[in-house]
């Protein structure tokens, strides 16, 4: 059995100085707090829930919040078929969770290296890619989403690749943009003069100056993404019951606005929450990878210690 490295003190030190830039801020410290039960409930809600969610009780029926006589469950009320709403909330929280993060993360990768290659080379491809997101751009995102879902399956993986086909002009401008001013700037010329390859130079040299720029806009994409997923449930080609997600329960209780607007209300409020949540994250991290104005949190952090 391998050994477990020990934290080293640096580490420790570096977490420290990351926490207490976080405390410093305190809506981004509450925001990171409710970003966490959420991971945590998508991670292991399934798991725990998954059977209490999909039991039907009709003499439940859109059950009221906030009556705890029929077990605490039901506390936030019950759907049309009587299956508690904080379960199903909690458990559509991975399928909202992973088709946002799988959108991202391929977008991000994808419209990154493509941004990496129109910023560094000066051949062919710095005209061609520009284009590529131009013609992306020309349609419009959501627009493109329910042409193609309307011919595909609406199943995870093709709203994934639909969402991520459809930002990646996002990451590929950012990235471009990026990087034609970082290879102007004096540590990139002495690499090249020291003889690194185009590789090297931008792997170890421009990516990690780009890096940081690119990971709070993942963090605001997120936000988008998950919208965007929640509409495309609400549209009814999203993902189809009896998978479930936050948009597909809040389309699910449009029927009963008037008489049991909870069915809506509550899923609504998970997504504003989250993306309230990934908003107030995503202005502390350009704070806080900003060596400019890194300073504002760490004196605020040394307030409070």
């Amino acid at each position: 059995m391998a050994d477990i490295a020990p934290v080293t003190p640096a580490e420790k030190g570096r977490l420290r100085s990351v926490l207490a830039m976080l405390w410093a801020d305190k809506p981004a410290f509450v925001a990171a707090i409710f970003l966490c039960v959420v991971l945590v409930c998508a991670l292991i809600g399934p798991a725990l829930l998954d059977a209490v969610a999909t039991k039907q009780n009709l003499r439940g029926r859109n059950a009221p919040p906030f009556d705890l006589s029929k077990g605490w469950l039901l506390i936030l009320g019950g759907d049309a078929l009587g299956r508690p709403l904080l379960a199903r909330i909690i458990v559509a929280a991975q399928n909202t969770i992973a088709i946002a993060a799988g959108a991202v993360v391929a977008s991000m990768i994808v419209g990154s290296a493509l941004g990496l290659v129109a910023g560094y080379s000066r051949g062919r491809w710095a005209q061609i890619i520009p284009r590529l997101a131009d013609v992306i751009m020309s349609f419009p995102s959501l627009l493109l989403a329910v042409i193609v879902l309307y011919m595909l399956e609406p199943s995870a993986a093709n709203i994934i690749l639909v969402l991520a086909i459809t930002r990646i002009p996002v990451y590929l401008r950012t990235t471009r943009a990026e990087v034609l001013e970082v290879r102007e700037r004096m540590f990139v010329q002495a690499a090249r003069v020291m003889g690194a390859s185009d590789a090297r130079i931008v792997f170890r040299h421009i990516l990690p100056v780009v890096l940081p720029t690119l990971l709070t806009i993942a963090t605001l994409d997120f936000a988008f993404v998950m919208l965007a997923e929640s509409s495309l449930s609400f549209l009814g080609i999203g993902i189809q019951a009896p998978e479930v997600t936050w948009g597909l329960m809040v389309a699910q209780g449009r029927p009963y606005l008037t008489s049991a607007w909870w069915l809506s209300f509550w899923p609504g409020l998970a997504i504003i929450l989250t993306t309230l949540s990934l908003n107030l994250l995503s202005n502390w991290l350009r704070v806080a990878l900003d060596p400019q104005q890194r300073w504002r949190l760490e004196m605020g952090g040394r307030k409070n210690g």
